[in-house]
């Protein structure tokens, strides 16, 4: 991906661990969960995207975790199970989902219609992990597809491209049962999808991922509750007359019901061989970054409190411009002005990460 450089930036290493002072994340602890990680084994067989996940290439792949509120364990455990696995290619990345559901039905049928506007399984990739041009696809029980690329977040200004396109994307849909027949009571639906990694490139130069690549990547599934009436699936309304909100149910949890938090999403590493734990070593820049992501979401309560960013880390409660990561001493920095910020972090290898106001995060290795 070809991303404009923005500013200054920070490091790469070691294992994260979770752990912070109570006081420093103290109101935010929602926001700074364990990402889930998952591991993609490389295959040289490629699956037949038809809809059918028996295929022989994914009996031996494992399944993500089950869906959780997009909030987390504060809310309830979904009523249906959803479950994703991946595999990759030196072309695409392959995704087969499976959502469990007694009800399965569909109605938008053209192509970048609001599909979570019906039930769907939704898919968000940020392959250069800085929240910035990533990606989102979504698709009903009829293989609908809506797809875009997000400049940036919404809550940075972001406006949707909704004519980009996943160029050669294959995706297809079984339902196990029958679609919008509330008379008998399906299974479920899967997906599969192939997902070209050149569709995915921002610029001329095509990045295929190599073995130990990371990615940030998520998954959502919208659940509409219903009634039948008439023969017919009909949106559950509220004493009002309006409909009732829609579940989000995800593979990691957001901590806050949105899912343009590119930050929150999971981490996606491409391997040749899983390791025998199945778990990702994260680079030590990866426990940096939260502490940017801290500056950041302090600088915006501050901004909406004061009109104005805080020039000092003191100002958003750090009770030191130093915070201690394994061990190792790190040091935070703010410059600011009334509309723009940019905080940044350095360890002891002199590399400077650093956001800004829009999320943007970025490294630049210092020469001196």
């Amino acid at each position: 991906m070809i991303k404009k450089l923005l500013a200054v930036f920070l490091v790469s290493g070691l294992k994260v661990s979770y752990l912070y002072g109570q006081t420093t994340f103290a109101g935010l602890e929602h926001l700074f969960t364990k990402p889930k990680q998952y591991q993609a084994i490389y295959t040289a067989g490629k699956p037949v995207i038809d809809g059918d996940i028996n295929d022989p290439v994914w009996q031996s792949v494992p399944w993500t975790e089950q869906f959780t509120d997009i909030e987390g364990d504060k809310q309830p455990k979904p009523t249906w199970a959803t479950r994703v696995k991946l595999i990759w290619s030196d072309s695409a990345l392959f995704i087969a989902a499976e959502l469990d559901e007694p009800h399965v039905w569909a109605t938008l049928k053209q192509h970048d219609e609001i599909i979570y506007q019906d039930n769907d399984f939704e898919v968000f990739i940020d392959p250069d992990q800085n929240t910035h041009q990533y990606f989102e696809i979504e698709v009903n029980a009829i293989n609908t597809i809506f797809d875009l690329l997000l400049p940036k977040p919404y809550r940075n200004g972001g406006d949707a491209m909704i004519s980009w396109h996943v160029d050669k994307l294959r995706s297809a849909v079984k339902v196990n049962g029958t679609l919008n027949n509330p008379s008998d009571i399906d299974k479920g639906w899967t997906v599969e999808m192939a997902i070209p990694f050149w569709a995915l490139t921002i610029g001329n130069n095509l990045t295929v991922p190599a073995d130990g690549t990371l990615w940030r990547i998520n998954f959502s599934r919208v659940e509409w509750d219903t009634d039948i009436q008439n023969g017919k699936y009909v949106k559950r309304k509220d004493a009002n007359g309006r409909n009732l909100p829609e579940h989000n149910w995800v593979w990691s949890p957001q901590g806050v019901i949105n899912m343009h938090y590119p930050e929150r999403w999971g981490y996606l590493q491409f391997v040749r061989t899983i390791t025998s734990s199945g778990s990702i070593v994260l680079p030590y820049a990866e426990q940096q970054k939260r502490y940017l992501w801290l500056i950041y979401y302090r600088q915006k309560q501050y901004h909406e409190k004061y009109g104005k960013y805080a020039t000092h880390v003191s100002d958003l409660q750090f009770t030191s411009s130093q915070v201690i990561i394994d061990k190792q001493t790190n040091k935070l920095h703010i410059e600011a002005t009334t509309h723009q910020f940019m905080g940044t972090i350095q360890g002891r290898d002199k590399i400077l990460w650093c956001i800004n106001q829009d999320g943007f995060v970025q490294k630049i290795p210092q020469t001196h």
